[in-house]
């Protein structure tokens, strides 16, 4: 098969592209995302993807969609931020384009494609995880993206790592995403702001004293520029993804761990405390071969071209 598009579904914007097969992507264009009204949010990726085709010879769509999609790529069950529950995706775009349509959970999307063309193209398995406002997940074993018997597999941000810990958006406590993600590292720097203490003048006087100014780019940036608060907060952040890496390394076993999403922007910042953290977390750590811990190489672009690579393996 040649040219598929893929199109990852964000909460503001939807953005589809024409990927070849060596993963390449040769065009991309970019619609308003309408969360609240299915059928027009299917109607906006389909005016992305024929947009698209008035200029190549698509074969097939990728779609990486939030939440969590049946074991038959069609269906999304249920999405978080965007008012989807046992919505048919799949068949209302394939309706309108008229050519073979796949539907993913975003985060096994840009596994597969750290997997075929990013940081994972080496072996033959890896366990992804995204760090960004929650924590996503998705494994390939055996050159096989794993999805459960019902197609919901690896939402790994949601193992509980703390017995009644924090109250997590899932409705439980103590889940990992609450301790270990850009949430986390803006929570905990609000909190360090709100509690005057002298090492959080230089990120107040950024933010005119308003804590709910903070964002998780301007904790980074700060930490890259030396402020030891900063780096303490990446450090506290990084060590919790590490200890919860080294707990789902006990199940799974991967070769390689390759971080991605925007809190990995931070580098060795947040890589370095978690490698220490999963060292020091994983059980007979001197018995066994450790797991690489990688950065993500593609970025922001990994779901639109795994999901693009799905739809032609499909």
């Amino acid at each position: 098969m040649g040219l598929t598009v893929g199109v990852d579904i964000g909460g503001t914007k939807i953005a589809a592209g024409v990927v070849d097969e060596q993963g390449r992507i040769l065009q991309v264009v970019i619609e308003v995302t309408p969360a609240a009204d299915p059928e027009a949010l299917a109607d906006a990726v389909a005016t992305g993807v024929q947009k698209l085709r008035r200029d190549h010879d698509v074969e097939a769509v990728g779609i990486g969609a939030a939440g969590f999609v049946d074991v038959d790529r069609s269906t999304v069950l249920f999405a978080p931020n965007i008012d989807w529950q046992d919505e048919p995706l799949g068949a209302y775009v394939a309706n309108r384009v008229q050519i073979p349509v796949v539907v993913e959970n975003d985060a096994n999307a840009a596994a597969w494609g750290e997997f075929r063309f990013g940081a994972g193209e080496d072996v033959d398995d890896l366990l992804f995880v995204t760090v960004g406002t929650g924590i996503g997940g998705g494994m390939v074993s055996r050159g096989e993206l794993v999805r459960g018997t019902y197609g919901v597999a690896c939402e790994v941000g949601h193992v509980r790592v703390v017995p009644a810990g924090m109250r997590c958006g899932c409705g439980r406590y103590g889940c990992w995403e609450q301790y270990a993600s850009g949430s986390a590292l803006v929570r905990e720097a609000q909190d360090r702001m709100q509690s005057e203490l002298p090492e959080a003048a230089p990120l107040a006087a950024l933010v005119g004293s308003d804590p709910a100014l903070i964002t998780g780019p301007m904790v980074t940036e700060q930490a890259r520029a030396g402020d030891e608060l900063c780096i303490e907060l990446l450090a506290d952040v990084g060590r919790w993804l590490g200890e919860g890496i080294a707990g789902l390394t006990v199940v799974l076993d991967p070769s390689v761990v390759v971080i991605g999403g925007g809190v990995a922007a931070a580098g060795e910042l947040l890589l370095g405390p978690a490698r220490a953290g999963f060292v020091r977390t994983l059980p007979a750590a001197v018995h066994r071969t450790h797991a690489q811990l990688r950065l993500a190489t593609l970025g922001n672009e990994a779901g639109l071209i795994g999901a693009a690579d799905l739809a032609r393996a499909r």
